[in-house]
């Protein structure tokens, strides 16, 4: 339970559809945070939050301490692939270490039969593939299939999406209906361990001397300018560059070898195919021909049409494979996910590579 609303209206229906429910906060904010007035996921205030709906349901409550994992398995992860040139996304991140993977152990281990989250997907089971599926859920703005496609079929088999079916109106309306105290919580939209959402400080306190200024390069390699550090540029950036060239220009790569930041037109910033490794699959057990799917590059982007394909003569879990777009699309970023569906279900997705 993060304190929010989505986590408290999931376990209030758990517990009216007859679930054993028990509500658990997972601690895993960086220690010098904890005590600031901040209003983080995995803050003090959430945590707070969350005891006082489980206090209101009637539901036992308790709190775990993951803070070393996460620092381990996520906020290290995140500082060293902005190191490598690349733009991570903490929340898979999170989801795949954490919640579904080291929490759901602890909670089968303590005699849990499922760990329930506030995720907006639908999940269900498949007789004839013999196969659980993640599907998007019914909220189309709030669908969060995207940042679960690292679902193994086990972690599935073990977990519950009680909003799959609704929208975030009704969540808030049941919310109310029940009076919950986080009805009318605000969302969080900052990544949950850096405060005030400003990551450029945050990685520069983590990093310190390891960001180092550099060279604007374009793509002839020649020296446009200086750069502040690269962990501070992403795939498509235009604003605060901090460099004037009398035209629009756009962040086109990152080479962290040269310690370099590399600019071109708008043009230039479109590709229209991409790597991506740690492969993950959900719908199949192994890609062994070329699939026609829609991909997504990053949470916010809109499916596109794509054929995925092997290098070998197949990929399974952890393989590395090559994805074609129909149309290019703009800012494909290493560090991200990309995620393919075949209408509402997840086929699979991995993490984005140069090419």
């Amino acid at each position: 339970m993060s304190g929010g609303v989505d986590s408290s209206v999931a376990a209030a229906l758990l517990k009216e559809q007859g679930y054993n429910v028990i509500g658990i906060t997972l601690q895993i904010s960086p220690r010098e945070i904890e005590d600031e007035d901040y209003g983080g996921c995995c803050s003090l205030s959430s945590i707070n939050d969350a005891r006082r709906v489980c206090d209101k349901l009637g539901i036992p409550f308790y709190v775990l301490n993951f803070r070393e994992l996460f620092a381990e398995k996520v906020i290290d992860y995140f500082c060293q692939s902005y190191l490598r040139g690349e733009t991570p996304n903490p929340c898979i991140a999170c989801n795949k270490e954490i919640k579904f993977e080291a929490f759901l152990r602890k909670a089968r281990a303590l005699g849990a039969d499922y760990i329930a989250t506030g995720h907006y997907a639908r999940r269900e089971y498949d007789e004839q593939r013999g196969r659980w599926l993640l599907r998007k859920g019914v909220d189309q703005r709030k669908d969060q299939s995207y940042v679960l496609y690292t679902f193994t079929q086990e972690q599935l088999a073990h977990t519950l999406f009680p909003l799959g079916e609704m929208v975030k109106e009704q969540t808030r309306e049941l919310a109310r209906k029940l009076e919950l105290p986080v009805a009318n919580k605000p969302e969080s939209q900052e990544i949950c361990f850096v405060p005030d959402d400003d990551y450029g400080a945050f990685l520069e306190e983590k990093l310190g001397e390891q960001i180092k200024p550099g060279p604007f390069l374009d793509r002839q390699g020649r020296v446009l300018g200086q750069h502040k550090g690269i962990v501070h540029y992403t795939i498509g950036q235009r604003k605060g560059l901090g460099i004037a060239l009398g035209k629009p220009m756009f962040v086109v790569d990152i080479d962290p070898e040269r310690n370099a930041v590399i600019l071109g037109e708008a043009e230039e910033v479109y590709a229209g195919e991409l790597l991506a490794d740690e492969l993950n699959l959900i719908a199949l057990p192994v890609l062994e021909q070329p699939l026609a799917v829609e991909a997504k590059i990053r949470y916010a982007a809109r499916p596109a049409a794509a054929i995925v394909q092997p290098l070998g003569e197949k990929a399974g879990n952890g393989d590395r494979v090559l994805v074609r777009f129909q149309e290019p699309q703009r800012a494909i970023t290493p560090g991200q996910a990309v995620v393919f569906y075949q209408g509402e279900y997840v086929v699979g997705g991995g993490v984005i590579k140069k090419l």
